[in-house]
């Protein structure tokens, strides 16, 4: 499928006024103007998240990319190298979790969904996914009723609780009270020799999540960090295992979406209209 790229500056309400770029990748059908696809949100674009981004597009997804650091520099895109690297982590260390997560001030999530549901060419429908940093932005998008699905890839700090400026988030202590119970479903991927999310991490996510009953799959795939990352990975890109481990996710969002299949009915109704 066809595929067109365009950007849109949001006001944030940042102390400095600078807006958040949000850039979006859309679909397109020769001779269908009017046709509209379900929603996608992912972090931070830089040239791997652009091409994963477009991967997902041209599936038929409107996909808004926002610009995470956008309170301490313009929508560019953070390159990776020593500086870049130090540049990235510095700006983690000292952003304000409460401007991503949902339910807040003009959180980024929140305006990122809010374009587009907005758009002439979404439907409405809406799904997240991130890598890395973005993995756990993602996961706190999952808090938004909107967000019908989510998948996390090698999500950071979810487990530390050390994301934002004072290094003291509260992403599992809101699982653990029920913010994310009865809401969409949550695919969380990590690899098993990521040394930013040890055993004991994954361990703990996991039973957080499956003790307040949230709709997740878990799946744990021998990989390193960053391992769906094309370029500068350092030696940590496995393009099969990406290509599996998308078609996994397309499978999540195609059904959770991609397809409008009514109000959903509870369990007790479901097994005795079955029987």
């Amino acid at each position: 499928m066809l595929i067109t790229k365009t950007f849109h500056d949001v006001p944030s309400k940042l102390d400095n006024g600078r807006p958040i770029r949000i850039f979006v990748v859309a679909p397109v059908v020769p001779n269908y103007p009017q046709a509209k696809f379900p929603g996608n949100e992912i972090y931070q674009v830089t040239g791997p998240v652009e091409r994963f981004a477009g991967k997902i597009a041209s599936q038929g997804y409107v996909v808004a990319c926002p610009s995470s650091y956008h309170e301490f520099q313009g929508p560019e895109a953070i390159p990776y190298d020593n500086e870049g690297t130090d540049r990235g982590n510095k700006y983690k260390a000292n952003f304000f979790i409460s401007r991503r997560s949902a339910f807040s001030p003009t959180p980024d999530a929140t305006l990122s969904i809010d374009l587009l549901v907005s758009l002439p060419n979404c439907n409405g429908r809406i799904a997240a996914t991130g890598m890395c940093l973005g993995g756990h932005l993602a996961f706190r998008a999952a808090f938004d009723p909107r967000v019908l699905s989510t998948v996390c890839f090698f999500a950071t700090d979810v487990h530390s609780a050390t994301l934002g400026k004072g290094k003291n988030d509260d992403s599992l202590a809101r699982v653990y009270k029920g913010d994310m119970t009865g809401k969409g479903e949550l695919v969380m991927i990590f690899g098993k020799q990521d040394t930013h999310v040890p055993r004991e991490g994954r361990d703990l996510i996991r039973k957080t999540l499956e003790d307040a009953d949230v709709t997740c799959s878990f799946l744990e795939v021998q990989a390193q960090h960053a391992f769906i990352r094309d370029e500068t990975s350092k030696g940590r890109w496995d393009a099969a295992l990406t290509r599996s481990m998308f078609m996994f996710m397309m499978e999540v969002f195609e059904r959770t979406i991609g397809r409008d299949l009514g109000p959903k009915v509870g369990e007790r109704e479901e097994v005795e209209h079955v029987c």
